[in-house]
């Protein structure tokens, strides 16, 4: 699949090779061949038309354009726009009209970006493989028969199709950075409070971000840049040599040969380009699953108490499980997680980045799973398949820190996807380093060897 990104599609628009009216008449075409709506949840056509028109009419003219100017971009259905309906995955009941406009949503629209859909989406954003009790699940374009990762499973598939070169997602325990790694795309979780979330569907205050999925690490530091309001740099700068760790083996063993082999091949390279590879003890970031399950699952259960309360029945199965399961959680079990998170930010502080300027992780333990696979898993067979999904993106939202996921190598199955992950403020240096991965991807798939 050929991903668009959004500087071949601005080149388009500058060269007068295509509007942004057209470019919406090409996806409204493509996506009514498909004869499904997936991945979309709803198409909103007729505020589009009216964004393009006015983008092509300034384009004309030539008044000041933005950085976005006349880019088709669809989001996860959980972003408020004034007056038009948001249904954050839920049964049809908990559909709700918008009564403002989510301050991404504003700063992409001042950007110039023309919105034209809500992609599908998890439940209410809990679950990580992208099934949704009300909805269904979205066909996954980069495996065959796999799981298009939770909860941002429209936005991932989305890109993955090669309809739109960005979507926003959000991210809580990994919901940018499973469904990236899933689809072979990019996903970045910017750090706490970088984005604002004014006007998106809460699940966790302490662990929530709004981040995108993208076709590459330039369309996705673009649209950060707008949607965090310039507090992260839209173009590259050479990152210079960097101190770049590795974990020594704990936290890894999870992971499945080729991915390891991956890693292994992706050190090599970053030695090769000058930096100093740093083998680290990450182990204690395995400890760090159930706390970061605890405070989500239970700010969650708070957000949703009235409704699961008053109208239990429109929630899927294992939603309404988790919920209430989560009301049972004892407050001294909540804030002995928010200090193990505490311990846990000091020691990564110190003993991570203390020794290296940015790490890198595994995205998933290898590919996307099999969606059969997991309908027919039980017990400690689908706890394992979900670890391997969470296990790896988990401590970058209880740790609140800047994470960046983007394939590095393809299999005969699927790709594989690391992460990049930095101290809080790191967004660029992330982004410039994961710019050179891109660049060097070409030489590494060739490299990676697969198990006999």
């Amino acid at each position: 699949m050929t991903l668009i990104t959004i500087a071949e599609l601005q080149g388009r628009l500058d060269r007068g090779e295509t509007t942004s009216v057209a470019l919406l008449e090409d996806l409204q075409a493509r996506i009514a061949a498909r004869g499904t709506l997936s991945p979309f949840q709803r198409l909103e056509w007729e505020r589009a038309y009216q964004q393009a028109r006015a983008a092509d009419l300034a384009r004309r003219d030539g008044a000041p354009l933005g950085p976005l100017h006349g880019v088709p971009m669809a989001h996860k259905d959980m972003f408020d726009r004034k007056g038009s309906t948001v249904g954050c995955g839920g049964h049809p009941s908990a559909r709700k009209t918008a009564q403002g406009t989510a301050a991404v949503l504003d700063w992409l629209d001042a950007a110039g970006a023309v919105d034209f859909g809500r992609l599908q989406m998890s439940e209410f954003a809990m679950g990580p493989t992208g099934q949704n009790h009300h909805h269904g699940m979205p066909e996954n374009p980069a495996v065959a028969g796999g799981v298009p990762g939770g909860s941002s499973s429209g936005s991932g598939v989305a890109v993955g199709m090669g309809l739109v070169p960005a979507a926003l997602g959000s991210d809580t325990g990994g919901s940018i950075r499973v469904p990236a790694a899933c689809n072979g795309v990019v996903g970045f979780k910017p750090g706490l409070g970088v984005v604002p979330l004014t006007g998106a569907m809460p699940l966790s205050w302490t662990q929530d971000t709004v981040g995108p999925l993208a076709a590459s690490v330039d369309c996705a530091r673009r649209v950060l840049s707008v949607i965090s309001g310039g507090r992260t740099r839209a173009t590259a700068q050479d990152p210079g040599r960097l101190r770049i760790g590795f974990d020594r083996g704990g936290f890894v063993e999870g992971a499945s040969e080729r991915m390891r082999a991956a890693m292994a091949e992706l050190r090599a390279a970053l030695g090769g380009q000058g930096h100093e590879t740093v083998s680290l003890d990450m182990g204690f970031f395995s400890d760090l699953t159930e706390p970061a399950n605890v405070i989500a699952i239970s700010e969650a259960a708070t957000v949703h108490a009235d409704r699961l309360r008053d109208t239990p029945e429109t929630y899927g199965t294992q939603v309404r499980a988790r919920l209430a399961q989560a009301a049972g959680i004892p407050a001294q079990a909540y804030l002995r997680a928010r200090q193990i998170r505490e311990i846990a930010m000091a020691r990564t502080e110190a003993e991570i980045f203390g020794a290296a300027d940015l790490i890198v992780l595994p995205g998933l333990a290898d590919v996307a799973p099999q969606a059969e696979a997991l309908v027919h898993a039980q017990g400690a067979e689908i706890a394992r398949m979900i670890s391997g999904m969470t296990g790896f993106t988990r401590p970058g939202s209880i740790l609140g820190l800047p994470v960046l996921t983007l394939p590095v190598a393809w299999t005969s199955d699927g790709p594989l996807s690391v992460q990049i992950m930095g101290p809080r403020g790191s967004e660029d240096l992330i982004a410039d380093l994961a710019q050179t991965f891109e660049v060097a991807r070409p030489q590494m798939q060739g490299a990676v060897a697969e198990p006999a």
